[in-house]
């Protein structure tokens, strides 16, 4: 064998090394009010870290556009106001996606209940403490269907438009946190993803800065959701009154589930599910998680944690 083609198989051998070594990169950014981190492999991709930060950029700028009800000119808000205008896929699956889950769960999850946050302090507007006739009036508008508000969903949604992407140009190891987190896969170490479990006292504001415990992925796909009353509320003459608020009653909930933190197989059911698991409360949670394979959950009250089997 002749010099030079032992330097050309040499040449091959470090080409295709260098293939295989897993790429991890991460991108950082700003959307729906706070930060967002991605972390993807793109070990067999063909897509650089500038373009990927660009095409979730470009994704995240959508999403805002048409769902969020704080951009005044968003699809969200255009409805909300009453305008003529033709919705994108993304409102039109969306929409279609939270109507299963009003359905499945009696109403305790319902994006239609816009003007019941919005009196309470907890939407689009700053009112706070609405009296009786306030709140049938805004119940009455829920039923009617006048007005929408995703948060309870959205950032879920997000995640899984993200990962959507990242599936798209053959990354298979991920993790997508927009407030809301969907990992799959595993991380530069070779294991599977770790998620803190924040602790849910009044206060507790920072992600990360107290845990009451750590959730380990199997490498499938999850998307994890934490729901809770400690970060937004108010108290009024002694009392706290929650961001969770029963569309059923128009009232904020008043029952000692502080926090649920759900695992399904997409951030956009795990979201919707952590939503109705704060509304129903721990034995009616307890129940659904139990009756349904492939969600897991860990409900956090006052005096106890319960998690499921396998979470």
């Amino acid at each position: 064998m002749s010099r030079y083609s032992t330097i050309s198989i040499f040449i091959s051998i470090l080409m295709l090394c260098s293939c295989q070594r897993d790429r991890y990169v991460v991108i950082n950014g700003y959307a729906q009010g706070g930060t967002y981190t991605v972390k993807a492999n793109l070990k067999g991709t063909r897509v650089s870290r500038k373009g990927m930060a660009a095409e979730i950029e470009r994704l995240l700028v959508g999403i805002d556009t048409t769902l969020s009800g704080y951009n005044k000119s968003s699809q969200l808000s255009r409805f909300n106001r009453g305008e003529d205008f033709e919705p994108g896929p993304m409102f039109r699956e969306l929409l279609d996606i939270s109507e299963k889950y009003r359905e499945t769960t009696d109403g305790a999850f319902d994006v239609w209940a816009a003007p019941l946050f919005d009196i309470w302090g907890f939407g689009f507007r700053t009112d706070s403490l609405p009296d009786n006739e306030r709140i049938k009036e805004a119940m009455t508008l829920t039923r009617e269907h006048k007005r929408l508000n995703f948060n309870a969903i959205a950032q879920g949604y997000s995640c899984d438009v993200i990962a959507r992407y990242l599936h798209s140009i053959g990354v298979k190891d991920m993790l997508v946190d927009i407030g809301e987190i969907y990992c799959e896969g595993v991380n530069p170490k070779g294991r599977g993803w770790s998620i803190g479990i924040d602790t849910p006292f009044d206060g507790n504001n920072t992600p990360g800065a107290s845990l009451s415990g750590i959730w380990e992925s199997d490498g499938g796909a999850h998307g994890v959701v934490t729901s809770g009353n400690y970060r937004k509320f108010y108290i009024k003459d002694g009392k706290k009154y929650a961001h969770t608020i029963d569309p059923r009653t128009g009232r904020p909930v008043d029952h000692d589930l502080l926090s649920a933190t759900v695992v399904a197989p997409t951030a956009t059911e795990a979201d919707a599910l952590a939503t109705y698991f704060m509304v129903a409360g721990f034995e009616e949670a307890r129940k659904y998680i139990e009756a349904h394979s492939g969600i897991e959950a860990c409900l956090i009250c006052p005096d106890s944690t319960w998690c499921s089997r396998n979470f």
